[in-house]
């Protein structure tokens, strides 16, 4: 960009306005966090969740306010290009000692984007790439700290690192814990510990994570030239008193934590590339995007997942297609082989009798990016004017767009426009999925697809349509539901038993003989859609029969307006140590040496 002779006054105030609203912004999202501490503590578990719908709206508040006082005080529609260009100047120069410039400079275009047409969307004019290095940027506190077991025994360590998480609440039963913690360690190196070597540390991250009933600790062992991650959950027990729950030591299962299919976690950083950093280094497989995401920070991880998208896209040459799969009702959907998303544009018309129009279906997107997702809800990135290169679409797709959702799309000579898009992880639908995999395989996904329906419910989750093809199968073999266009609150559903038909002739005609309004829910319909293939009917009705009984919904819903919280746990039931604990009680006591 060339740097203009004349610096006006205007532009200077217009960046100070900006970085202004941004750290508005980012002093809201830090009180948030710093909340949930004194929540996790009084065991405010309706706090943690109402924190982290809250704060995703904290974002496009401060940047309406920044864009309503742009042209309150400085008329910004009337402003010309050097005054932008020169505004742009003087923000960069405010950020080169800031603490969050990546997520100023994604603020800066937020604002920008509001309030001008995209043809200015240019690199004169927002920030395509990053103009601050978020490189060695120091924290205070630091963003992690280390430890050093060779100096104190690596309890006492342990030990010490849980105290520096400053807790007010006493763990009730730590020396166990901790001999448990070292004891899965052990077994992790199957008994034989690695050398020393000099220079063996510990380094934590300097903040919990809060999300749901649990608070998080994240580390790394150096060792040499070996890294090993962990990740230690903590819990309350009845009593509200402490306690580690597990350890979790296998990279790809402390990744499952920041699942795109989990709600955001709450954490104080001032720092948050330094966090980034440090979990790339424990979770070398996760991207940018995802962890800012996962951070509560989806602005600056939707920005870092499209510029990754169009690097891509310049080094790729496949074309996008249609998805593959049954083709959705109210969603058109089409993805690009080489890239691990699906991209979803709600259709002009819907096909079948589906009663709801775009803005609901839009809000019920909204529903899911508010709500707990336990694990067993894709989470979505949502843009708006996304601009993709005409010649990568296949002809098939082209005219699919033409035909299903000509008001959502703009041709250009060389480029195609999608004006309202989402954007998820792809996934296999697990109708395919159920196709192509053996006996055992279908048992196992078929009992975790009830299980994901149950803690859905658990949830206040119900999911409108629980065809197969709704539901689809991660690459860790889980089952998330992604379809959310008939998606309810569980306690705004009337589940129901079918009432018997008052003669025979009226069961056999295939007319419905009682009234139904637009909640009413009969499970025990759900058999005659899902349980076609005999050995898909035979494991669900083994683990999940109460599905089909109105009795089970209904008693979720009396415990949802008790207000009970159920818990979810995002690793194995028998990692905890309290089922480590109930197995070693449970072996036979060893016989003294000579006894019969």
């Amino acid at each position: 960009m060339q740097i203009p002779e004349y610096y006006n006054p205007v532009a200077r105030d217009i960046a100070q306005a900006l970085i202004d609203g941004f750290d508005k912004h980012y002093r809201l999202f830090r009180d948030c966090n710093r909340q949930a501490k004194a929540l996790f503590e009084r065991g405010d578990w309706q706090g943690v969740q109402q924190a982290i719908r809250d704060r995703i709206q904290f974002y496009d508040e401060r940047v309406v306010e920044t864009v309503a006082r742009l042209h309150g005080e400085f008329h910004a529609d009337l402003l010309d290009d050097e005054i932008w260009q020169q505004a742009k100047l003087y923000f960069i120069g405010l950020l080169t000692n800031h603490k969050q410039p990546e997520l100023a400079e994604t603020f800066f275009n937020s604002v920008f984007t509001r309030m001008l047409h995209r043809d200015y969307f240019n690199n004169d004019f927002i920030f395509i790439r990053p103009a601050i290095s978020t490189e060695y940027i120091e924290s205070d506190p630091p963003s992690y700290r280390s430890y050093y077991p060779a100096s104190s025994s690596l309890r006492r360590v342990m030990r010490q690192i849980i105290a520096d998480m400053g807790w007010n609440r006493p763990f009730v039963r730590l020396r166990r814990d901790l001999a448990l913690v070292l004891q899965y360690a052990n077994d992790f190196f199957a008994g034989a510990w690695p050398h020393a070597e000099a220079n063996l540390q510990i380094q934590v991250l300097s903040s919990p994570f809060y999300r749901n009933k649990t608070a998080y600790i994240f580390g790394k062992v150096i060792n040499g030239g070996l890294s090993y991650p962990f990740a230690i959950p903590i819990l309350h027990d009845a009593g509200g008193g402490l306690y580690l729950d597990t350890v979790l030591l296998e990279p790809w299962r402390i990744g499952v934590l920041f699942s795109f299919s989990r709600a955001y976690f709450l954490v104080d950083m001032e720092v948050p590339s330094g966090y980034v950093q440090f979990l790339r280094g424990m979770l070398p497989g996760k991207t940018k995007a995802e962890l800012y995401t996962m951070l509560g920070l989806q602005k600056q991880g939707k920005n870092t997942f499209y510029r990754d998208f169009m690097q891509h896209l310049q080094h790729s040459n496949d074309q996008f297609i249609i998805a593959p799969g049954i083709r959705g009702l109210v969603m058109l959907v089409f993805t690009l082989p080489s890239y691990p998303y699906v991209f979803k544009l709600i259709k002009d018309v819907f096909g079948g009798p589906k009663e709801i129009d775009r803005d609901t279906v839009k809000q019920k997107y909204r529903l899911v990016k508010r709500h707990d997702r336990v694990g067993r809800m894709s989470d979505t990135l949502e843009f708006s004017n996304v601009a993709f290169p005409r010649q990568r679409f296949t002809a098939e797709l082209l005219e699919e767009l033409r035909s299903l959702a000509p008001s959502m799309m703009e041709e250009g000579e060389d480029s195609i426009i999608i004006r309202h898009l989402y954007i998820e992880r792809r996934m296999k639908p697990l109708n395919i999925y159920l196709m192509n995999c053996d006996e055992q395989e279908k048992e196992r996904v078929i009992r975790d697809y009830g299980l994901a329906i149950k803690e859905l419910a658990a949830a206040n989750i119900f999911p409108g349509d629980m065809l197969f093809k709704n539901f689809g199968v991660t690459r860790y073999g889980r089952v998330i539901f992604y379809d959310y266009d008939e998606i309810e609150y569980l306690t705004d559903c009337h589940f129901r038993q079918i009432p018997e038909a008052p003669n025979p002739e009226m069961e056999m005609s295939g007319e419905v003989w009682y009234p139904v309004a637009r909640n009413d829910v009969f499970p025990e319909e759900f058999a005659t859609f899902l349980l076609g293939d005999p050995l898909v009917r035979k494991t669900f009705l083994h683990y999940h029969r109460d599905l089909l009984t109105p009795a089970f919904w209904q008693q979720r819903q009396q415990r949802i307006r008790d207000g009970y919280m159920e818990d979810f746990y995002p690793y194995p039931e028998e990692m905890r140590f309290v089922h480590a604990l109930a197995r070693r009680q449970a072996r036979p006591p060893r016989r003294a040496a000579g006894q019969n």
